[in-house]
């Protein structure tokens, strides 16, 4: 999301907003949708959004940002009627990472402590983004660009390693218009070419092995638009090379006019491809009947498709919508529920139950096809104060990824260097964990500032993906 509300905290407002509208509003007219019946036995209905969407196994979350919860009333909305959240722009790279390798993450963590103690849905937002980045980032070199990112994917995650439904990974990455598959310029595609929203999914799998992973846009609502298309091509492409994605989130930042006739379908076309769908940034500008018509079309065609296992508002009342103007969220400025939010709650206790798969088990860390078999870990000996065991995690025509373990001995380690030597031409594109020199097919890793000290018997790991094929050669570990 790039133009969130206004935090109380004197935030930035994006200005791009003008922008996703147009092009929102030009996505189609109303279609017709058949209406399910909203009639449920007596005494069934849940009375909220979160306990009506759970019902059929879903979740309905709303952004949240840290600096309105001081609000109470904002907080009770929040506690009341939602069972999961998505922080505004608490988590996004300038955020979290100001500065280089100097991370914070205070205001995430007041959302993510009151969500854990609420039992809601966390969904994070967003790892790699071309805006809201701190002006460090575009002024690095293409190898330091590519470690920085990985650097930034792993610290983050691993922040919140086991707290996090579902990852945004990386957002907003197409262009608007043109050729289908189009991506925008942005710093990752000036130095990093198209390859980085891959190199970023197979960094958050290590990172996270499982955390849903998604790829999140706007504008691709529509099943037959250009955009929309060279997202689902990606996806399915990703999911045919054993890429590791989970979900695709719609955004669907909307007007009461521009739900396009054919959304249903678009779910269900990308659901088709195994993933999960998202709404992800729900908000439709209106008021009134045409307001509540349009959230309810959106709701019945998730609740139709059993992988859209859940709907996000981007904020909880209009007061504080970065659409502030247009009204567009289900409470109003004195969080007084508008017609809509009747439309939506009648909705998802009109819908079935959903067992297919089921939203609140996250997948297997690879829920891709299958990578091709790699050989045992390769373990050095316990010569000395540390060993290592190298794995092959993953593979795909050209390229391959890696895990290495390393494992304390009797002692506690302060410091260590894994070593080995490639067999047949490979070579490293992306590291995470440590810092790497090459010499040849040789290679030296050694650990960064804050992953080389291990207690005795305890292990730490990085990772890689390599170009070539997948192999696991004999490596040494030593300590100082």
């Amino acid at each position: 999301m790039g133009e969130n509300s206004l935090p109380a905290d004197g935030g930035r407002r994006r200005l791009v907003g003008t922008r996703r509208l147009l092009v929102a509003g030009a996505l189609g007219v109303l279609g017709t949708v058949t209406a399910l019946s909203a009639s449920v036995p007596a005494g069934a209905a849940a009375g909220t959004l979160g306990a009506a969407a759970a019902q059929s196994g879903r979740y309905y979350g709303a952004a949240i940002a840290a600096g309105h919860m001081s609000d109470s009333a904002y907080v009770a909305t929040w506690d009341r009627e939602f069972n999961a959240v998505t922080p505004e722009n608490e988590m996004k790279w300038d955020a979290t990472e100001p500065s280089r390798g100097s991370f914070r993450f205070t205001s995430a963590d007041q959302i993510v402590s009151h969500a854990q103690s609420k039992g809601m849905k966390i969904r994070g937002h967003t790892l790699v983004w071309h805006n809201q980045l701190p002006s460090w980032v575009s002024g690095l070199s293409t190898s330091d660009l590519r470690s920085a990112m990985v650097n930034h994917i792993n610290t983050v995650m691993g922040h919140y390693k086991g707290k996090i439904y579902a990852w945004d990974v990386v957002n907003e990455a197409f262009a608007d218009g043109g050729a289908v598959g189009t991506l925008r310029s942005s710093v990752w595609t000036q130095k990093l070419g198209n390859g980085f929203i891959e190199e970023a999914f197979r960094a958050a799998r290590a990172a996270d092995p499982s955390a849903k992973l998604c790829y999140n846009d706007y504008n691709i609502d529509n099943a037959t638009a250009s955009k929309t298309l060279g997202v689902y091509n990606m996806i399915k492409d990703f999911k045919a090379r054993g890429v590791p994605i989970d979900c695709v989130g719609l955004q669907s930042h909307l007007s009461s006019g521009s739900v396009p006739s054919n959304y249903q379908q678009n779910i269900a076309q990308f659901a088709a491809l195994g993933v999960d769908v998202q709404i992800t940034e729900l908000d439709v500008g209106g008021s009134g009947s045409a307001q509540a018509d349009a959230y309810r079309r959106v709701t019945q065609a998730c609740t139709a498709v059993p992988r859209c296992t859940g709907i996000t508002v981007w904020g909880v009342t209009d007061k504080y919508s970065w659409r502030s103007g247009d009204t567009p969220l289900l409470f109003d400025g004195n969080y007084t529920k508008k017609q809509a939010y009747t439309a939506v709650l009648d909705a998802l206790n009109a819908a079935t139950p959903n067992t297919s798969p089921s939203p609140n088990t996250s997948p297997s860390p690879n829920t891709s096809p299958s990578p091709n078999t790699s050989p045992s870990p390769t373990r050095s000996p316990v010569t000395g104060a540390c060993s290592a065991a190298i794995e092959t995690t993953n593979s795909w025509p050209g390229g391959f990824q890696s895990t290495v373990t390393v494992r304390a001995g009797s002692a506690a380690v302060n410091g260590w260097t894994v070593k080995w030597t490639w067999p047949g031409g490979q070579s490293i594109s992306s590291l995470w964990n440590g810092t790497q020199s090459v010499s040849g097919s040789s290679v030296t890793v050694r650990n960064t500032d804050y992953n080389g000290s291990i207690a005795a018997g305890s292990s730490t790991t990085f990772g890689f993906t390599a170009n070539g094929t997948a192999a696991t050669p004999s490596v040494t570990c030593t300590s100082p």
